[in-house]
């Protein structure tokens, strides 16, 4: 199977959207727990977050993939992933709808984008939304704020997982039973399911 990647000209990707169009079926679908994974990188987003993003779709959450243009989908389409949204169309959208009611993001991101490191400490201040962060290198400036998590995968997110990963032509690696993330904001047992504290 061919991979497939963003063009702005092709509107038909399943999956791909506008930060309008996804406003609109966040509006429509105001009772539905929404995730947004926003990453630089698909590999390193399915490496550190593919096992519970396949375990929060298969809650019923509706997962939102922010990565840049010429990101190859299949890998969150493995995953389960609902929508796909350009990473620097989403950063220069004036937010305006429902917020996600968590937003995972990429620590590198964090520490090299100042709109993400804005976005992150508003929603750590005042906002309903939990803030995620996963990955390395994660900024000391945040350590009084967030507290260490793990998400144990269900046995179907790690051969998922697997499959993503070969996807995203990342290299082969055994599948761990965790993935790590330092959560903070109004609620960071919002993350709970199969998350236990590691404080």
């Amino acid at each position: 199977m061919a991979a497939r990647s963003f063009a702005p000209t092709d509107r038909n990707i399943r999956g791909l959207h506008t930060v309008a169009r996804a406003t609109a079926h966040a509006r429509r679908h105001i009772l539905r727990r929404r995730v947004a994974v926003v990453a630089p990188k698909v590999a390193d987003a399915v490496r550190y977050t593919g096992g519970w993003l396949y375990d929060q779709v298969a809650a019923g959450w509706e997962v939102v993939v922010v990565v840049p243009q010429s990101s190859d989908l299949r890998p969150f389409e493995i995953l389960g992933a609902t929508k796909a949204v350009d990473l620097e169309s989403a950063l220069s959208s004036a937010p305006y709808g429902p917020m996600p009611d968590m937003v995972a993001v990429a620590a590198d991101l964090y520490a090299s984008d100042e709109r993400i490191r804005n976005g992150v400490l508003e929603a750590m201040s005042d906002s309903p939304t939990t803030v995620a962060l996963w990955g390395e290198n994660v900024p000391s400036e945040l350590d009084s704020r967030i507290v260490p998590l793990q998400h144990r995968l269900s046995r179907a997110a790690q051969v998922f997982k697997s499959h993503a990963l070969a996807a995203a032509a990342a290299p082969a690696t055994a599948i761990a039973a965790t993935e790590s993330f330092l959560t903070g904001g109004a609620d960071t047992l919002r993350m709970r399911g199969n998350l236990v504290s590691m404080a």
